[in-house]
């Protein structure tokens, strides 16, 4: 006799589900991950320091995969909302879970890079507004992760130092990833005070966020050395760290970039000179941290391949903090005009992009099977 509600099994789609519909109810934002990895390999590639014939169609090709990704993942996690409010409300009370809020600000700024890398070239100088909207957007966005996720978790959530890891840096890092894509964006707008406006703004976000982030890192550093390493299923966290890293180094390039132009069209030329020399002196240094950081991580990961590592989303932590750094790495190539920063920016994307292959064909499979359709929010409810 079969039990009515026991779980399907087989070969058809979600056949780990009781319920087709079962896939909105566990929908968690840690889904967003995956546009952040599918994102940032877009522009990655797109900034690969030689000529490949068909490179950037396929770049482009990546970033529409994204704004799919986005755009179906919005609708699921909108409906989950709509459907199951009760339980997709508790996600504010789960130490972990609520941290990948951060990840949808995140994935939104890849496809925002996007727009001026692979836009303007199609549609022109119009994507720039659109652009600027979702820009202010994303800031709302990363604001009020980085202020509201660790409001919650001060007051509501529990938390113990033995159980920390990198995934707090997910919320706090929204707002310095707004940063480095406002400083892509400023040198396009038309007006020269919405340039500063603008760069300011990114400015802000920089700071906002690096020193949170840092002070995590702090944290986390004595959690490893006290209590090890997490438990396999975190194992991808240790990744997470290179996160603020790479981003503070391409935003403090990036913006140090803009600066000499915008503060001298708005009468400020010594502050440009001096936000430029900082920039990339800055730069440099968090590159050379995040290297420290990258190393720490592939050894981290080569212990837990070791004894096996089960696949979850959290894999996709694999991809944007590589590449992050790749853009930092190919950027101090571009500035200081040092071949060893080129060559080895290209073997960092290289290396994401075979790892955003697997990361992306076992995140298919168990899609397609229903497994990856969890939510620990509500672990343990009646369905």
């Amino acid at each position: 006799m079969t039990c009515p509600n026991s779980v399907k099994t087989g070969h058809w789609p979600l056949s780990h589900l009781p319920h087709p519909l079962e896939a909105i109810r566990q929908f968690t934002p840690n889904w967003f991950a995956a546009t952040m990895g599918t994102g940032v390999l877009a522009l990655a590639l797109a900034q690969w320091p030689a000529e490949v014939p068909g490179l950037h169609q396929v770049a482009e090709g990546f970033w529409w995969l994204t704004i799919a990704l986005f755009l179906l993942f919005t609708a699921m996690y909108t409906a989950r909302w709509v459907l199951f409010f009760d339980e997709a409300r508790r996600i504010f009370g789960h130490s972990t879970v609520s941290m990948f809020f951060g990840t949808i600000p995140m994935g939104l700024a890849t496809i925002i890079n996007g727009l001026l890398v692979f836009g303007m070239p199609r549609w022109g100088d119009g994507v720039v507004e659109v652009a600027q909207l979702l820009w202010w957007l994303d800031v709302a966005m990363s604001l009020a992760c980085g202020i509201l996720i660790p409001y919650m978790m001060f007051t509501r959530q529990e938390h113990s130092i033995d159980q920390m890891t990198a995934v707090w840096l997910l919320p706090v890092v929204a707002a310095e990833v707004a940063a480095a894509s406002g400083g892509l964006l400023a040198p396009h707008l038309l007006d020269a005070h919405g340039q500063l406006v603008m760069l300011s703004t990114s400015y802000v976000l920089w700071a906002f966020s690096l020193p949170v982030a840092f002070s995590i890192l702090t944290i986390l550093l004595l959690r490893m050395a006290l209590h090890k390493l997490p438990h396999e299923s975190m194992a991808a966290s240790s990744w997470l760290a290179l996160g603020p890293i790479g981003t503070g180094a391409l935003g403090m390039l990036v913006l140090g970039a803009d600066a000499p132009a915008i503060f001298a069209a708005n009468g400020l030329p010594g502050v440009g000179e001096i936000a430029a020399g900082l920039g990339l002196v800055a730069g440099l240094t968090l590159w050379g941290f995040g290297l420290w950081g990258m190393l720490m991580a592939g050894l981290i990961t080569r212990r837990y391949l070791r004894e096996g590592i089960p696949f979850n989303l959290g894999w996709w932590g694999f991809t944007f903090p590589l590449g992050v750094y790749s853009l930092a790495t190919l950027k101090l190539g571009s500035t200081l005009h040092l071949g060893f920063f080129s060559v080895f920016g290209a073997v960092l994307v290289a290396a994401l992009a075979v790892m955003w292959l697997i990361v992306a064909k076992r995140t298919v499979q168990g899609a397609y099977k229903g497994e990856l359709f969890v939510s620990p929010c509500i672990a343990g409810l009646r369905k």
